[in-house]
């Protein structure tokens, strides 16, 4: 009498080569997902897709959650700046302000991103 066991063994070996290829191909993790060195990458290349004009929901729906926030109102105008990691400076187990790039919304619209941003935003009068 014949074995079925190599028929198994090898019905069960191209089902799981199958679905290692539909994932292969099919998922794409999620930046809050990736680890530090993959959502940096990550980041720093989404970042030359945006522009002016973007508003926030789209910018955390394509770069996910960012590292660091911060609000303030002037003039009756929301300002948000939205920090994300994008460059590494040191070894410590902890992404810092300074390893980010800022990027400065206006009522909710992208106003502005780079090194200069954080401190137009720091310079801003608060409404009173």
């Amino acid at each position: 009498m014949k074995s079925k066991a190599p028929v198994i063994i090898g019905s069960v070996f191209a089902a799981y080569l199958a679905f290692v290829a539909v994932v292969v191909l099919v998922y794409e993790p999620t930046p809050d997902s990736m680890d530090w060195e993959d959502r940096q990458a990550y980041n720093k290349a989404k970042l030359t897709e945006i522009t002016l004009g973007t508003p926030v929901d789209e910018v955390k729906t394509l770069l996910g959650r960012a590292d660091f926030s911060e609000a303030k109102t002037i003039n009756n105008d929301t300002l948000q700046v939205l920090f994300y990691r994008t460059h590494h400076i040191k070894s410590d187990g902890e992404t810092t302000r300074d390893e980010c790039t800022p990027l400065l919304f206006k009522n909710n619209k992208l106003i502005a991103w780079g090194q200069d941003t954080y401190q137009q935003y720091l310079a801003s009068a608060i409404d009173g």
